[in-house]
């Protein structure tokens, strides 16, 4: 790629970014500025995509792991011919418009994920790349190699001092993901000022370490940038990261290398003296370079020439592999290739929703062939053990993703599988560890992208781990996400019925709280209780006449409602409450029916009672820490018991 049009394009970026920033008055103009080379060579010469389809399969993906530099790809997606007009970004940072401060997932094509909390960008796109390796392996034929896409993202200080960047860093390297391409932007200033403060590790000899080719440039030495990623595509099984050192807020005449360029406005003085040295019209707001104009006007033609070549490809492919490509088909609309054929149980039966969980896991599997995922090194505790070999780098077409102990590093990677569109990720580990998980679960919400978590061990009921294990605020915190459905099944039947909602739950994540220790198989009074159950709760245990009272409960605390009310006279019926604010939303009416229209209400949950006070003050909750001991004895002592239950609903 030729100097002027570089040159030209970063012009146009840095020109943006000021002006925009400076209109809303809110922004941060250093990364972009500093960046703009980069930014130019990628999109000018490296990615594959094509504007008018930015959803295609085979793609390169680029993830601006360093959100917060969100003018440098809303510039760059603008030139490219993404539908991001110049009016857009002159309303960067205003309400409804798609340049948002960070980068939206859905807000505008070319936006691949939402990123701006540092660090999970980078994770997310080791997801992506995973992605890419697992559509390779199961969908390539010899004459067809029809996914051969790079994931490439751009990660600055902050992202790499983030935790959850190392734990998929080291992930990446010991997957051997050579499509992954990660650009550091070493500009070493943060918010707090220099990163001397408190960032002097060697970064280098840590990514070496995890397994990573390393290699250095300067930003704005496009060259050797693209020479570097000539040599990482070419002789490369490694994952490699371009460390490159730049200047924050390069072309800003007196802040250039501050960190006061990080996250402020400019000054319209400073933008004026930055344009005056650039040779443009100071008084000229959001500038265009036409020369970069040109050159994506004439770079289109190249573009659509090699997604026309992939096309055609990938028409014959599906001409020659129907069942894979209806398989794949599938996939992307989130449906089933088969019925899935359920585990039954029977009427007696006692286990724990962890282990119906695994059963239904199993028949999932068959049903949903993209269905992958793992735990954070507890596959036996949570029950997700699948069979068949799993995925590593010699095997890429396995189901099942060891992710260690790297609740953060695993959630990120699955929102990156998951926006592949054509894999559905679910992840697992203890409930209580969901607080080391939580940020990028709640990226999984607001980008409405189907991940499933299966959280295990959902009560105190887990014994003698004691309080660090044991979640008391848990499922309130997790309830109080927008977007993710949370289901606590009662038995193992429910479970089933909670994998079902989940699997065909497509805007959103969904979390399975699930037990221990061994629950009884509930008869039901509701003979529609597949059904009912999607209103979020039904009738478990019914009254001849009204109810005086209705117990609402989940999971374990189900049976325990149907103990306690056989040693009471009053009329009380029991119902189970699968997703709690699922039910809360369902219309009055939906709600009566089921709680009855004069029926005191009482709630039974074992963790924290907040989130039952919209229906009811009345709640058998804990509201302290756990203690260590056998876990029947744990939930007695915390006021969880058939007992304290009988005694609630005779002072009704």
């Amino acid at each position: 790629m030729n100097q002027e049009a570089i040159q030209a394009i970063a012009k146009t970026v840095r020109c943006l970014t000021m002006d925009a920033i400076q209109k809303a008055n809110s922004g941060h103009p250093g990364m972009p500025m500093g960046c703009a080379e980069l930014g130019a060579l990628l999109y000018g010469s490296i990615l594959s995509y094509n504007p008018e389809d930015p959803h295609w399969l085979n793609r390169d993906r680029f993830v601006l792991s360093a959100g917060h530099g969100s003018m440098f790809l809303y510039s760059l997606l603008h030139l490219a011919g993404f539908a991001i007009s110049l009016d857009d970004i002159k309303n960067f940072r205003q309400l409804g418009s798609p340049c948002a401060g960070h980068p939206e997932y859905g807000a505008a094509p070319g936006i691949e994920t939402t990123t701006g909390p540092l660090g999970q960008g980078f994770a997310t796109a080791v997801g992506m790349a995973i992605a890419e390796t697992m559509l390779s392996a199961r969908y390539n034929t010899r004459e067809y190699p029809i996914f051969n896409y790079y994931t490439y993202v751009l990660a600055g200080d902050g992202c790499l001092q983030e935790g959850v960047a190392s734990e998929a860093a080291s992930l990446a390297g010991h997957l051997k993901l050579k499509k992954l391409i990660a650009f550091y932007d070493s500009n070493r200033i943060t918010i707090d000022g220099s990163t001397e403060l408190s960032f002097t590790e060697d970064v280098a000899a840590r990514f070496a370490a995890y397994g990573w080719n390393v290699f250095h440039a300067s930003m704005y030495d496009t060259d050797d940038i693209e020479h570097h990623i000539e040599i990482a595509k070419k002789e490369s099984d490694k994952p490699t990261l371009i460390i490159l050192k730049s200047i924050i807020g390069k072309g800003a005449p007196t802040l250039q290398g501050s960190h006061k360029t990080h996250g402020a406005p400019l000054g319209a003085e400073e933008i004026r003296k930055a344009k005056e040295a650039m040779g443009i019209n100071p008084e000229e707001q959001f500038y265009r370079d036409p020369d970069a104009l040109e050159y994506f006007n004439n770079y289109k033609a190249k573009l659509q020439s090699v997604y026309a070549s992939w096309q055609e490809k990938f028409k014959a492919w599906q001409e020659q592999n129907p069942a894979l490509a209806r398989e794949l088909t599938l996939a992307m609309e989130g449906k089933p290739v088969q019925v899935p054929l359920w585990p039954s149980f029977k009427a007696d039966e006692s286990l724990a929703t962890r282990t119906a969980s695994g059963k239904a896991l199993l028949s999932a599997l068959e049903a949903w062939p993209n269905l992958v995922g793992g735990s954070a090194d507890l596959t036996g505790p949570n029950v997700v053990e699948i069979p068949g070999e799993p995925y590593s780098t010699e095997h890429r077409i396995g189901k099942k993703i060891h992710f260690g102990i790297r609740e953060f590093g695993m959630a990120a990677i699955a929102n990156g599988i998951a926006l592949s569109k054509v894999f559905r990720p679910y992840c697992a580990t203890f409930l209580v560890f969901s607080d080391y998980l939580r940020p990028a679960l709640r990226l999984s919400a607001l980008m409405k992208i189907p991940v499933i978590y299966v959280l295990t061990h959902d009560s105190v009921h887990l014994g003698e781990d004691g309080p660090t294990h044991q979640p008391v605020e848990h499922l309130t915190s997790l309830r109080a996400i927008p977007n993710l459905l949370v289901l606590r099944p009662a038995d193992a039947e429910e479970t089933v019925s909670a994998w079902e909602i989940a699997l065909n739950r497509n805007e959103g994540p969904t979390a399975l709280i699930l037990s221990r220790q061994n629950l009884p198989v509930l008869t039901k009074a509701d003979p529609d209780w597949k059904e009912t159950i999607k209103t979020g709760a039904y009738i478990v245990k019914n009254t001849p006449d009204e109810p005086e009272i209705t117990i609402l409960a989940s999971g374990s605390e189900v049976s325990l409602a149907l103990d306690a009310v056989k040693h009471t006279q009053k009329q009380v019926r029991v119902v189970s409450v699968l997703s709690l604010e699922t039910f809360i939303s369902q219309p009055e009416p939906i709600k009566t029916a089921i709680l009855g229209k004069t029926a005191k209400l009482i709630a039974c949950e074992a963790g924290h009672p907040m989130s039952w006070y919209a229906l009811t003050k009345t709640v058998m909750g804990i509201q302290r820490f756990g203690e260590s001991g056998p876990g029947n004895k744990v939930a007695e002592h915390l006021g969880i018991s058939v007992q304290n239950l009988v005694q609630l609903i005779e002072t009704m």
